[in-house]
């Protein structure tokens, strides 16, 4: 995800059918992703941090006008790899000059706080059917020694964050303490833990109790959450809640290969706002109600009690991300496209009802949309094949079932496919499609 060709003004699309007081929890850390077709200035962007006490941002790339951004703020930053690298990295060459022009340019007085490489994105992920499998731990092991003879691999550190489905607990016994890394990787993720104890490093991992619901009607609703429902007993243990029992299913398997002690770190964990039936505000901020007071606490997990670091998913709505894995993916953000707050959420964990700090000086071109001509005549199928182009080319994920927008009848279906093409292909100063639409505007 670059970050380059930022635009000076952003659209303010009018169809939109949704709608945190400095200071952080310790160590508070959010993932800052930039696939969005309005994106904010970097500058913007790290005003916003530094305003909300932020002091942690996990990167996806090391892209040269973020770091720039980020240079001086004393952020802790955790740069990343992409995925479609790791080939590359499997050079030791490639990844020594990946180290001097991502890293030690950035390593001087008042640079860049680069704590941690992620190297890959949950490259064992199993929709990716084997992909990474055999370039992660070579790009891990280069990036690490390419860190060390550049002489930050005392205060640098690699990692990969995976997702949860790399390991997980039979079916004859679904509890915490049967957790083990999957057979398929078994090799691959044995290697990884040896090379992160070796090194110091931390295991990092995504957890989304959100996606334990998503697609699985008979799991227990209450249990997503932190306050109570559903629990199960595991060894006299009591979980109350998805995320303390993945957490400490993972704290199993790596027990089980001999690391049960290694750091764990949260590379993402978070609640989307729409584009599901369970995604929306309300249950946001149910779920970082719970969150965020337990991280303040550092009340940990049973088997694992304690502090825990933790970056949120996310910190601003990415619309240009894929929606394979479902339409809630572009709804993450605590923060909308605009870098203004969703709904009320304390990141200190004391559970006050404020909002986050917004975006400064945002600049916004003249509020206009787009809407479907209820008189247009003889449309038939072009009428769908436009609102199919339409939504090919913009975001409609607020369309589908169970969003914020599901319940719009036919006539609002369209002018809303419409208006997001416009608004999309507006930012650009191209043409928006013509048949059965018009321009209006709202002042």
């Amino acid at each position: 995800m670059g970050n380059s060709g930022f635009l000076a003004t952003l659209l303010l699309p009018t169809l939109l059918c949704v709608h945190l007081f400095g200071g952080s929890v310790n160590g508070l850390g959010v993932n800052w992703g930039t696939m969005a077709t309005h994106k904010l200035p970097t500058e913007t962007v790290v005003k916003m941090l530094k305003d909300n006490g932020i002091k942690k941002v996990k990167l996806f790339d090391a892209d040269s006008n973020t770091m720039g951004a980020l240079a001086g703020s004393d952020l802790e930053v955790m740069v990343a790899i992409p995925n479609d690298q790791l080939l590359a990295m499997n050079s030791y060459d490639r990844a020594k000059e990946w180290v001097k022009k991502n890293i030690t340019l950035y390593n001087f007085k008042g640079g860049v706080n680069i704590k941690y490489v992620a190297v890959g994105n949950e490259p064992f992920l199993q929709t990716y059917n084997g992909s990474f499998v055999n370039t992660t731990f070579p790009a891990l092991q280069n990036i690490q020694n390419a860190l060390n003879d550049a002489g930050v691999g005392d205060t640098i550190k690699v990692t990969v964050p995976l997702n949860a489905d790399v390991y997980n607990s039979p079916e004859s016994n679904p509890v915490p303490s049967a957790g083990r890394f999957r057979t398929d990787i078994s090799r691959p993720m044995s290697q990884i833990v040896d090379l992160l104890a070796k090194n110091g490093a931390p295991f990092t991992v995504n957890i989304y109790p959100f996606l334990s619901l998503y697609g699985n009607d008979e799991f227990p609703f209450n249990y997503a959450f932190f306050d109570g429902g559903n629990p199960i007993v595991d060894n006299k243990i009591q979980y109350t809640n998805v995320f303390d029992a993945n957490f400490d299913t993972l704290v199993s398997a790596l027990k089980a290969v001999g690391h049960g002690s290694m750091p764990i770190i949260i590379g993402e964990v978070g609640w989307p706002t729409d584009g599901d039936k369970n995604a929306n505000m309300a249950n946001a901020q149910r779920f970082y109600n719970g969150l965020l007071p337990r991280l303040a606490a550092n009340t940990g997990t049973p088997l694992r009690p304690g502090y825990i670091e933790v970056y949120l998913f996310g910190l601003i709505d990415e619309d240009a991300k894929s929606i394979a894995p479902g339409n809630f993916e572009r709804h993450w953000g605590i923060f909308r496209y605009d870098g203004q707050p969703k709904f009320p959420i304390d990141l200190s964990g004391q559970n006050q009802t404020k909002f986050l700090i917004g975006a400064k000086d945002v600049k916004y071109l003249k509020q206009q949309w787009c809407m479907f001509n209820p008189n247009a005549k003889n449309i038939g199928k072009l009428l769908v094949d436009n609102i199919n182009y339409a939504c090919t080319f913009s975001d409609c994920t607020a369309l589908g079932f169970g969003s914020s927008c599901n319940g719009l009848d036919a006539n609002g279906n369209a002018s809303y496919a419409f208006n997001m093409y416009y608004q999309f292909k507006q930012c650009r100063g191209e043409p928006s499609i013509g048949s059965g639409t018009k321009s209006e505007s709202n002042s």
